[in-house]
C-alpha cells in the first residue's frame, strides 16, 4: 500500500530546539528510512521530523512506505501535535492505529488508539471506560503474543493517567488516589521484568513519576522519592527528552519543602540539557524558565525575610526579568503553547511595572490579556487587566484605566470572595477622578449619591481582534455599596496599605490570585505544582480544593 503524501507529516513547524546534531543527515531514501525507523524505536522527539523527509525523499524516487511505516510516521508527527498544532493529534492517531492494523501490528493499534482518546476533546468518564477496554484487549493479546510487553504496559499507563485527571471529581478522591497507588504499583510488577528494552524502561519512568504526582499532595517525601526514580530511568535508558515534565514537578516538591536551591540546581541543569543533546519543545523550555524565576523569588523571599525584609537586589531583579524574557522568546511563532506564552507575557509585564517601566509593562499585558481571552481564566484576564489599567494610569490615561478596573472588578465579583472585587471597584472610582477632572475621557461619569461610579454602556473596548464587549457599569444601591466599602477596606488592610496615594502600583494589585493555579488536589500547574504543593500556588476564588484538607 502506498503512502499518503509528505503533507500529512506536515505542520509547519518543528516544535523542538534542533541545534547540533543535524547536520550529517542521509540523503539517500533507504538511509533516511534506517533513521527514521530507529528514532522512531528509541522515542526520540525527531523521529516526526526523520518520517517527513524519508517519506518525501522516497516519493521523489518513485517509491512509498509501507503502512506498517506510514502508520508509525503519523504516531510520531501526532506527539509532536502541541499548541496551536494539537488538535491535530487525535485523528492522526486514530488514522495511525487504522494502518498498524492492516499491518498486523495489534500492539501499536491498540497504543495508537490510547493516544487518541488521550488526546481527543472527550475526554472524561467515557474516554477513561474505553480505555479499560483497551487495557483488557492489550493484556489478553500479550498472553497470547500479539503484543509486545513495552505496547501493553503503555496502554495500561494511559488509562491510569486518564483516571489521575479526574481524581477531584471521584465521590471519595482520597480512597481513588489510594487505588490508583495500587495499580500504578502493579504496573511497575509486571514492566520490571522487561526493563531491558529502552521502551519498556521509558513506561516505567512515567509510571513512578505518576505515582510522585499523586502522592505529592500528601506525602512530599514519598514524592521525591517516586520523581528521583523516574529521573534515573530516564538516564538509564538514554531518554532525558521525556523527563521536563517530571523535573518541573520534582522542582516544585522541593520548593514546597523549602529546598529552594536544589530545585534550582535541577531547573538549571534541565536548561543545559536541552543544549547538550537532550532537545526541548519551547512551550518546555518557556515553561522552566517561569519555574526557575518562581523558584529564585521564593527562596530570594526566604533570604530578604532573613536580612530584615530588604527589597530584591539588581543583581537579583536581573536574572529574573531575564528568565522572564527568555520565556517569552520561546513562547512566540505559529505553535506557541498559548497558556505558557500569556503567563510569561503577564509575569514578565508585572515585573517591569513594579520597578515602574509602565511603558515597557503596557504592550506585554496587552498580549497577555489577548492570550487570556483565547485560553484562560478569570483569575488570570483580572490580573492581566489590573496591571495593565495600572500602567495606564501611570502612563497618564486615566480614563482607559478607569475602564479596565471597571472590567476586572465586573469579573472578580463573581468570585467567591468578595473582597477583589469590592476593591477593584473602588479603585475604579478613584481612578475616575483623575480622569473626570483632566477631561482625558468623554464618557466617564461622577460619582453617585451612594459614593460608587457609573460608566455608561455605550462605552466599549476590543477584547480580541474584531471582538468588542460593553464595560460594565461600577454602581449600586447604598447597601451595596457598603458591602463593597466594608469588603474593601479588609482587603486593603490584608496588603498592608490603602488602595491610593502610593507612588509605585497600587499593593491591592499583589493581592488578586494568581492565574492558573492548581484547580484541585491532584491536578498539575504550568509551573509543575500538584494541588497547590508550593507555597506560592493558589486556586481560583471561590473554589474548594478536595482531598487536600
Amino acid at each position: 500500500m502506498s503512502s499518503r503524501s509528505p503533507d500529512e507529516f506536515r505542520l509547519g513547524v518543528r516544535p523542538y530546539d534542533r541545534r547540533a546534531g543535524t547536520g550529517d543527515e542521509p540523503e539517500d531514501p533507504h538511509e533516511l528510512l534506517h533513521r527514521a525507523r530507529r528514532l522512531t524505536a528509541h522515542g526520540h522527539p525527531w523521529a516526526g521530523s526523520a518520517w517527513e523527509r524519508a517519506a518525501t525523499a522516497l516519493q521523489r524516487a518513485g517509491g512509498a512506505l509501507t503502512p506498517g511505516d506510514h502508520a508509525d510516521a503519523l504516531d510520531a508527527t501526532a506527539l509532536d501535535c502541541r499548541g496551536a498544532a494539537r488538535p491535530a493529534a487525535g485523528p492522526l492517531f486514530f488514522r495511525a492505529a487504522d494502518l498498524h492494523e492492516q499491518a498486523g501490528q495489534r500492539g501499536k493499534a491498540l497504543v495508537s488508539r490510547a493516544r487518541a482518546l488521550v488526546a481527543g476533546p472527550g475526554r472524561g468518564g467515557t474516554a477513561c471506560a474505553r480505555l479499560a477496554e483497551l487495557c483488557e484487549r492489550a493484556t489478553a493479546l500479550h498472553r497470547i503474543g500479539q503484543a509486545e510487553a513495552a505496547e501493553t504496559a503503555t496502554v495500561r499507563l494511559l488509562h491510569l493517567r486518564a483516571r489521575a485527571d479526574l481524581l477531584d471529581t471521584a465521590p471519595d478522591p482520597t480512597a481513588e488516589a489510594a487505588a490508583l497507588r495500587e495499580e500504578l504499583t502493579r504496573l511497575i510488577a509486571f514492566a520490571a521484568p522487561h526493563r531491558a528494552d529502552p521502551a519498556v524502561l521509558g513506561v516505567l519512568a512515567d509510571t513512578r513519576a505518576l505515582l510522585g504526582r499523586i502522592a505529592a499532595p500528601d506525602d512530599p517525601a514519598a514524592a521525591q522519592t517516586h520523581l528521583r526514580a523516574a529521573l534515573d530511568d530516564h538516564r538509564a535508558g538514554g531518554r532525558l527528552w521525556p523527563a521536563t515534565e517530571h523535573r518541573l514537578l520534582l522542582a516544585a516538591v522541593l520548593r514546597s519543602t523549602g529546598a529552594h536551591e536544589e530545585a534550582a540546581a535541577l531547573l538549571r541543569a534541565a536548561l543545559a540539557s536541552g543544549v547538550t543533546g537532550a532537545p526541548l519543545r519551547a512551550a518546555d523550555r518557556a515553561r522552566l524558565c517561569l519555574a526557575l524565576a518562581r523558584t529564585l523569588s521564593g527562596s530570594r523571599d526566604q533570604e530578604r525575610a532573613a536580612r530584615g525584609g530588604k527589597e530584591e537586589t539588581a543583581e537579583e531583579g536581573g536574572e529574573r526579568l531575564s528568565l522572564l524574557a527568555e520565556a517569552v522568546r520561546h513562547t512566540e511563532g505559529p505553535a506557541q503553547d498559548v497558556r505558557v506564552g500569556a503567563l510569561a507575557r503577564l509575569l514578565l509585564g508585572v515585573a517591569h511595572a513594579e520597578r515602574g517601566h509602565y511603558g515597557k509593562a503596557l504592550g506585554l499585558l496587552e498580549q497577555a490579556l489577548t492570550g487570556f481571552a483565547e485560553d484562560g481564566d478569570t483569575t488570570a484576564r483580572v490580573r492581566a487587566r489590573a496591571w495593565l489599567a495600572e500602567c495606564l494610569l501611570h502612563l497618564g490615561e486615566p480614563g482607559r484605566a478607569a475602564r479596565e478596573y471597571a472590567l476586572a472588578a465586573a469579573e472578580a465579583r463573581s468570585w467567591g470572595d468578595p473582597r477583589h472585587g469590592a476593591a477593584l471597584g473602588r479603585r475604579t472610582a478613584e481612578t475616575l477622578g483623575p480622569a473626570g477632572s483632566s477631561g482625558k475621557t468623554a464618557h466617564a461619569g461622577q460619582p453617585d449619591a451612594g459614593g460608587a461610579t457609573a460608566l455608561p454602556e455605550e462605552t466599549h473596548r476590543p477584547e480580541t481582534a474584531g471582538t468588542h464587549r460593553p464595560v460594565p457599569e461600577v454602581h449600586g444601591t447604598s447597601g451595596t455599596v457598603d458591602a463593597d466599602a466594608k469588603a474593601a477596606t479588609e482587603a486593603e488592610a490584608e496588603v498592608g496599605a490603602p488602595a491610593g496615594g502610593s507612588r509605585g502600583p497600587w499593593p491591592g494589585l499583589r493581592a488578586l490570585p494568581e492565574p492558573f493555579g492548581p484547580p484541585a488536589c491532584y491536578q498539575v500547574d504550568v509551573y509543575g505544582e500538584v494541588g497547590g504543593a508550593g507555597p506560592q500556588a493558589a486556586t481560583a476564588p471561590g473554589t474548594r480544593v478536595q482531598g487536600c484538607e
